[in-house]
This record gives structure tokens, sequence and C-alpha cells, in this order.
């Protein structure tokens, strides 16, 4: 077999042979990226599965991690890969009316389409054929999103003194959240919690409060149709989540 049929292939770019690796894939509720947190840490209530590439599932290579409450995740914009970069963007969380530069914000189209985020590592499983799978809580990665690196978090990470730019004017809010009896009994009740603090936390994006617009969130296996109107969200409908094929 060719050697250039049998390379695997890997998103993101390669200089003097350094390319970046696709280590590990999470596994979420969050088939589309629709109502994933803005920031990771905001729904601990949130959980994951962090399942490595055969070639990376040695148990020495995980030797001392159990000792840290944290993690770094470093990952790639999966859905946002594109050839051309924008020094200005419009963050969605200003109304997408004002524009920052891209190095200001935590915007996905920048020169490389790389993510970081900090999550908490509940535990380590060492699965008999899936090798050591990492179970971790706040993540806001879509379901099936590259992860190129782990890096254990740090005290010294945190700076309780840092600004927060643009950010600090935001107000957070929650809704409130309005979720029929027999709507929320077709949602496992192990995701019940997790489900309404998206819910709560306004999976819109900031540019779009039209109060007649129906919304449809993808989670897990279940799409959640709703509404809000001012600080109320009204879940009106719940139906099998359809995932579309990538050519269709």
């Amino acid at each position: 077999m060719d050697k250039e049929e049998n390379k695997e292939k890997r998103p993101g770019a390669c200089e003097k042979g350094q390319c970046l690796k696709v280590i590990a894939r999470i596994h979420n509720d969050f088939p589309t990226k629709f109502g994933i947190p803005h920031q990771s840490g905001r729904i601990p209530e949130l959980k994951a599965r962090i399942v490595f590439e055969p070639p990376y599932r040695n148990r020495d290579a995980f030797r001392g991690l159990e000792e840290y409450s944290h993690i770094w995740l470093i990952w790639g914009f999966s859905q946002a890969v594109r050839e051309e970069w924008s020094p200005m963007v419009r963050p969605p969380r200003l109304g997408g009316n004002i524009r920052k530069g891209v190095f200001a914000t935590r915007s996905p189209f920048r020169p490389n389409a790389i993510g970081l985020s900090s999550v908490k590592l509940e535990n380590i499983e060492f699965h008999p054929t899936l090798g050591p799978i990492l179970h971790v809580q706040g993540a806001d990665l879509m379901d099936q999103t590259p992860i190129y690196d782990i890096k254990p978090y740090l005290l010294s990470d945190a700076h309780p003194d840092a600004l927060g730019g643009f950010t600090e004017g935001i107000k957070d809010h929650e809704l409130q959240v309005v979720f029929p009896r027999e709507l929320l009994e077709q949602i496992p009740p192990e995701k019940r919690e997790s489900l309404l603090k998206v819910l709560a936390n306004d999976p819109r994006p900031g540019y779009q409060k039209d109060p007649g617009r129906k919304y449809g969130l993808a989670f897990g296996d279940k799409d959640i149709h709703f509404q809000v109107e001012g600080d109320t969200l009204q879940v009106c409908e719940v139906t099998e989540f359809q995932k579309q094929e990538k050519n269709s």
C-alpha cells in the first residue's frame, strides 16, 4: 500500500514534519453546535467522556493524572475550518453588532481553528478495549470534537485579579424554564438536570431575540423545541433527533 494512502487524515497544518495529531475525541449530548455553553465550566452538570485514539491508549501516559481535579483540553473547531481567517469578528455575546479583534475573542474563525477549555476531571476509567477514558464535567465542545492535547490545570493557572475585557459588561442571567412533565419524562432521568441547566443558560445566539421564533436544541437523541418570551423559556415539543448526513 502506498504510504500516502496509509497516512492518517489529520486536521491542521503541517510545517517541517510537525502536525497536530488527533489524540482523542469527546463524546457528549451535543450533536450540533446550537446550545453549547459559551465557555467551559458554565454548566458543571454537563458530563462527557474523552475516548482516545488507538495509538494513545497507553496507561503509562496517564500515570499521575488522577492527582489533578481539573485539566486543560486543546481541541479543534472541526465545524469551523476554513482557509481564510477574520482579523475582526462579531462576538455573539455582544449581540453580533460590535466588532472586536479576533485575538481579543474566542471566536472559532482564527488563523488556526484551535480551542482551549478547562474541565473538571471526574475520574479515569480503564476500559478493557478502549483503554483509558476520561470522564469530565463542564465541557463546551460538540460531540466528536477532535482533541489535540491534554494538560493538567495548575493552581498557578488561576488569576483572581484578572480583567475580563468586554465580557465584564455582559450580564449573565438565567431564564425560567417551563418544561411540561409529560415532555420532560421523554428525557432520561440522568440527563434532565443538565438539560434544564442548558435551557436556563439561554442557548439562543445573542442576536436572536424574536419571541415568535421556535428553536430546536439537539440534546442526546432528542430534539427540544422551545420558544422564549421575556425571561421565560417554554418547551413546546420533544421529538427524536434526526441526524443529517454531511453530504446531504
